[in-house]
């Protein structure tokens, strides 16, 4: 785990998003909001979705989905990717280790390849993480 400057990338997982909007505090959530002004937050397409399809009002989804537009977006290959994530998965399966939700493959492959950190309150990205070059905060 490592500590991101101001001049990093942070790329939030759902968790944390949820956390936050939910106003559970977490280590994660926290440093989330004393952060949110003072390092470049990034998203994914996958973060995207899995937060949005949670918002539980119509009138949230919009303010969500405007909030998201004024972030960092990665828009990398998403095919590229795709394969990437379920390369990564299976080397996970033959070292033991199953991620339980596929969709962290996706999110980490995201982190590592536009060099960014990682803020999650996912348990499946320090497995990850462990065998990867993926950054953790």
């Amino acid at each position: 785990m490592m500590n991101p400057t101001n001049k990093d990338i942070l790329l939030v997982d759902t968790s944390v998003w949820i956390n936050s909007f939910k106003g559970i505090e977490t280590k994660n959530s926290l440093f989330l909001k004393e952060h949110l002004k003072t390092i470049p937050i990034a998203v994914c397409p996958v973060i995207v979705q899995e937060v949005l399809q949670g918002v539980p009002i119509c009138k949230d989804f919009k303010k969500v989905e405007s909030y998201f537009e004024t972030l960092i977006r990665f828009n990398n290959e998403p095919y590229s990717f795709a394969i990437q994530a379920a390369n990564l998965y299976q080397m996970l399966r033959k070292e033991g280790i199953t991620i339980r939700k596929p969709n962290d493959c996706l999110i980490a492959i995201y982190a590592m390849h536009n060099n960014s950190f990682l803020i999650q309150d996912d348990r499946d990205f320090t497995f990850i993480a462990d065998k990867t070059k993926l950054k953790l905060l």
